[in-house]
C-alpha cells in the first residue's frame, strides 16, 4: 500500500511540475497558449504525457526507496543514543519509538517535509547486528554515514 501511495504522490508531483513549466512557457510567450498547437498531436498528447508520467511514477518508488543494514555492536541502550544524536545532527526528530528499540525519525523542518512530499521518514528496525534502516536511498546513505562516523 505504501508503494501505491508513493507512486500516486509522485504522479501528482510530476503533474504539478509539468503544469508549472507549461504555465511559465505560456506566460513568457515562448509557446502559444492553445493546447492543440502547443503539442505535436494536439490535445491527444495530454493522455500520452499522463501515461509517461504514470510509468515514471510507478517505477520511481521501486528504485528510490530501500532498506540498508546498519551494523553496530552493543545493546540498544548503548547504540540508540548514538543513532539519535546523528539523526538530530542531520535535521531529524524522533517520531515513534517502541520498547524493542525500533525508531522512526522525520525531518524537523515542515518545509523539508513538504518538499519530500511527507515521505521523509527513516525507520530503524532493531536486528541482532544493529538496525535495518528503511527510507529514501540518498537519505539512508547520508544518515548511515553520519551514524558510523559518530560511532567511531
Amino acid at each position: 500500500m505504501k508503494y501505491l501511495v508513493r507512486a500516486l504522490k509522485y504522479f501528482v508531483y510530476l503533474f504539478i511540475i509539468l503544469a508549472l513549466l507549461i504555465a511559465v512557457l505560456v506566460l513568457t510567450k515562448v509557446v502559444d497558449g492553445n493546447l492543440s498547437t502547443m503539442f505535436v498531436n494536439g490535445t491527444d498528447s495530454l493522455w500520452q504525457i499522463a501515461l509517461v508520467m504514470a510509468v515514471f511514477a510507478l517505477i520511481y518508488p521501486r528504485f528510490g526507496y530501500s532498506t540498508l543494514p546498519l551494523h553496530m555492536g552493543g545493546s540498544t541502550e548503548e547504540i540508540a543514543p548514538v543513532v539519535k544524536k546523528a539523526m538530530d545532527a542531520r535535521g531529524y526528530v524522533p517520531s515513534k519509538e517502541d520498547a524493542d528499540g525500533n525508531m522512526v525519525f522525520i525531518k524537523r523542518s515542515p518545509l523539508d517535509r513538504a518538499v519530500k512530499m511527507w515521505e521523509d521518514a527513516i525507520t530503524f528496525t532493531r536486528t541482532a547486528t544493529g538496525y535495518d534502516m528503511e527510507g529514501h536511498n540518498r537519505e539512508l546513505l547520508r544518515c548511515r554515514n553520519a551514524i558510523t562516523d559518530l560511532s567511531r
